[in-house]
């Protein structure tokens, strides 16, 4: 079996961990969804989720991982009490990154795609009709769905068969740094347009009063829970977390730092690019009169409609879309990763067959979500949707939550890993403690809210399976 491979540099722990937390999730539905619940008032309402509710299970995923100092494959088998069942979780694991890159590696061929067509002019000249029209005609193309989902899967594989350091590290450095300059550059650049004040003033200046708009009292509230619930699943749900994708890259590091501190540091990075998302997205937005909240969309129509309008809208298009890509396909090399290591840990595999053996079930396994809107356009489920909508709802309803539960209770119950374990682990080295004081809130209210976020995302796919809807 080969030797274990570290990180060559703490900011290459950093910056990959915060790369598989950045994600479409971030400058795709961060944005849609702030601008569909009240701008400013509702990013405060993330922040604070993403502190008492994505945080901790972070710390957990990385204590996990760095005591065992192996993937989910085995990291369970080494700190859970003799003859406890908690290693069965690693298949749930190993199976939720795989749903995620099914349908994640098709993602990110069409960001790929939209670099060229921005690049190609292909949008110029084209009223909004049009260019959803050639939104709908890539997704009915089965050539061009699969070419670039295979794209997307050879350069996250290609990366990866390089190393942990050589291939994993150097290259996401390369790539997390283009990704804050584009951006940069692009929010110059939208905040500078005509008109984007009101943008700026919706993103920036929280109003409240947003969240509670309605006629009568039963419908202000029922907003405001709708508001809260999807803070609560945003600030989740951006983090990667209980898939063990994050307990992986805790498995590569040392000891000389608390993991509170790392956790923050890449819960700031990740915040740090929905944020400036949303300063590219509303400023332009209100430049052009174009509506923040117009769902997935946004980005695939309404932004290229956007672009065309403004001066050297082939280059903004164009260098757009090249940030999107980053930003998907650090998460795809993120998780291709954590699929070789487990892989390497469960059966011995060198990395280079892990690879090469994972290279071609990920690609099998993406072709269904390649095919979804074409050749298998009849393959839907009520209330959830086409091959796609299956898939992500597998992971983001169902493995995500129950994942980061499982975590939660492994670090803080007696039966598991326990919580002077789990504490000693996350504080060891300088830094950031963990807030001990935290334990009650982690042991009853934790769980609590994890399990409102699971059973939630199921309310509205039940009333429409009975006919309530």
């Amino acid at each position: 079996m080969e030797k274990r491979e570290r990180f060559a540099s703490r900011l290459g722990f950093l910056l990959i961990s915060a790369g598989c937390a950045i994600g479409l999730g971030n400058v795709w539905r961060f944005p849609y969804i702030t601008g569909r619940y009240g701008g400013a008032a509702f990013v405060v309402l993330y922040l604070i989720f993403l502190v008492i509710l994505g945080m901790p299970v972070m710390v957990m995923e990385f204590a996990v991982g760095r005591a065992s100092q192996k993937s989910c494959a085995r990291s369970f088998e080494r700190l859970e009490p003799k003859g406890s069942k908690w290693h069965w979780y690693k298949w749930m694991g190993f199976g939720g990154c795989y749903l995620l890159m099914m349908f994640y590696t098709s993602v990110s061929g069409w960001m790929l795609s939209y670099i060229v067509k921005n690049a190609a002019g292909t949008f110029e000249g084209l009223d909004s009709a049009a260019v959803s029209d050639v939104f709908s005609t890539m997704l009915a193309n089965p050539a061009e769905q699969v070419g670039w989902m295979l794209v997307s899967v050879a350069i996250g594989f290609a990366i990866c068969s390089l190393g942990l350091q050589n291939g994993v590290e150097r290259i996401t450095k390369w790539m997390m740094a283009c990704l804050f300059l584009i951006m940069i550059v692009l929010c110059v650049r939208s905040v500078t347009l005509e008109g984007a004040g009101e943008g700026l003033k919706f993103y920036l200046v929280p109003d409240f009063g947003k969240m509670f708009e309605g006629a009568t009292l039963g419908e202000k509230l029922t907003n405001f829970g709708e508001a809260v619930y999807a803070a609560m699943g945003q600030s989740f749900f951006t983090l990667s977390l209980g898939i063990s994708a994050m307990a992986i890259f805790g498995s590569y590091i040392g000891k000389e730092r608390r993991l509170t501190g790392e956790a923050l540091s890449i819960g700031v990075l990740d915040t740090t690019v929905a944020l400036m998302a949303g300063l590219i997205i509303f400023p332009a937005c209100s430049a052009f009169g174009v509506d923040p909240g117009e769902g997935p969309s946004l980005v695939f129509i309404t932004l290229p409609s956007v672009f065309n309008q403004m001066w050297g809208g082939r280059l903004w298009g164009a260098l757009f879309f090249l940030f999107m890509s980053c930003a998907a396909l650090s998460t795809v090399i993120a998780v291709f990763e954590n699929l070789i290591s487990f892989s390497m840990d469960q059966w011995n595999w060198s990395r280079k067959k892990a690879v090469a053996v994972n290279g071609v079930a990920v690609t099998l396994l993406s072709l269904p979500c390649a095919l979804g809107p074409s050749l298998l356009s009849f393959v839907s489920l009520p209330a959830i949707g086409d091959i796609q909508s299956i898939e992500d709802f597998l992971v983001s309803n169902n493995i995500l939550p129950l994942g980061s539960l499982v975590y939660l209770v492994f670090c803080v119950s007696k039966r598991g890993w326990g919580w002077d374990n789990f504490i000693a682990e996350a504080d060891e080295g300088s830094g950031v403690r963990f807030p001990r004081w935290a334990r009650g809130y982690l042991t009853w209210g934790l769980p609590v809210l994890i399990l409102v976020i699971l059973v939630m995302g199921y309310v509205p796919k039940v009333q429409a399976w009975l006919g309530l809807a």
